[in-house]
Parts: C-alpha cells; structure tokens; sequence
C-alpha cells in the first residue's frame, strides 16, 4: 500500500512591484514558479533552472538574484522587483527606452534578467567600461541580438544617468 501523505504549506509575505502578496507556499517552491504562478507575473522568465541563463533574475532588496536559485520561503519580508515593476504610470523604464531605442531585443526571452540586472548595475556602477558591462553580462545568455545593441543601451541609459537621472529601479528618474 503506497502512503499519500498531506502536502506541508508555510505562509510567506512579500512585498513584490509595490504590492504586498501573502500566500500559502510548500517549501520547496522557487521563487519563480511562485511569481509566476502564484502571482501571476510571467515577465520572470525560467530558462535552463540552474541559474545560469540569467533569464529569472529579479532584484531582491535591490540585489539581482536568480528566481530559480532561491525557495519562495527563502523570500519571506524582502522587497521584490520584477520587470513588471520597472515601468511606472505607462512609462517605460529608461533602461527600457534605451532597449528599444538601441534594438537591444529580438525575442525577449532574456530581456526581462537582462533588465533587472543592469537596474542594479546601473546603480551600483555609475561610471562603467564597455568591458565592465560586458562583465556583468556574462551571466546572461542571448541567443539572438549578439549583445552589441544589448551594450549599446546600457551604455545609453548609464550615460542619461550621468546626465543626471538615476536609475532608483523602481521606473522613475530622481
């Protein structure tokens, strides 16, 4: 006789793009799986689950983290921003101004790490190199743009934030 036993949930809550969720989790659920089907925020893409595309990253208290790497428990009272976050009163964020204006995407799969990732890059390097952004890129794998117009935008929303607009992530300019 196989033995079902009951399924064990623990209570999480979290602030995500502003909004405060609180769900029943089981314990073992990724972060990305409950963004995506708990919250219904499927801008978080899952790629290869081994953290090692890049494509789920989300900031976490303003640090980029992979989604897939991290249970939601492991969540529990952090602030949460995902690409839904970034554009504010039918804005774009200026990263993805800088995205379309460069031609930075084809099929956006990777678009949504990408862009969470320099949103904390941006800010915590506001003087990059070319090579320095192509550093921070190498843990995000695009297999349609090449990363020249990728580059090129960060480097364009960088330099607007030189010109005095700050990259806060949460889809204004300060």
């Amino acid at each position: 006789m196989i033995k079902v036993s009951k399924k064990e949930f623990v209570e999480v809550r979290m602030r995500i793009n502003g909004k405060v969720y609180e769900e029943p989790v089981e314990p073992r659920k990724l972060l990305s799986d409950f963004l995506r089907e708990d919250c219904g925020l499927t801008g978080t893409h899952v790629g290869c689950e081994h953290g090692v595309c890049g494509a789920c990253t989300v900031l976490v208290n303003g640090s980029a983290v992979r989604s897939c790497l991290m249970f939601a428990v492991q969540a529990e009272g952090t602030e949460i921003m995902t690409v839904e976050g970034l554009a504010k009163d039918g804005q774009p964020h200026p990263l993805q101004e800088a995205f379309s204006e460069c031609h930075a995407l084809q099929c956006g799969f990777c678009t949504p790490g990408i862009l969470m990732s320099a949103v904390e890059f941006a800010n915590s390097c506001p003087d990059p190199t070319t090579e320095e952004i192509k550093e921070m890129l190498s843990g995000h794998l695009c297999r349609c743009t090449g990363y020249k117009g990728i580059v090129e935008a960060i480097e364009k929303a960088v330099n607007r934030q030189k010109e005095g607009e700050k990259l806060n992530g949460s889809g204004n300019t300060v």
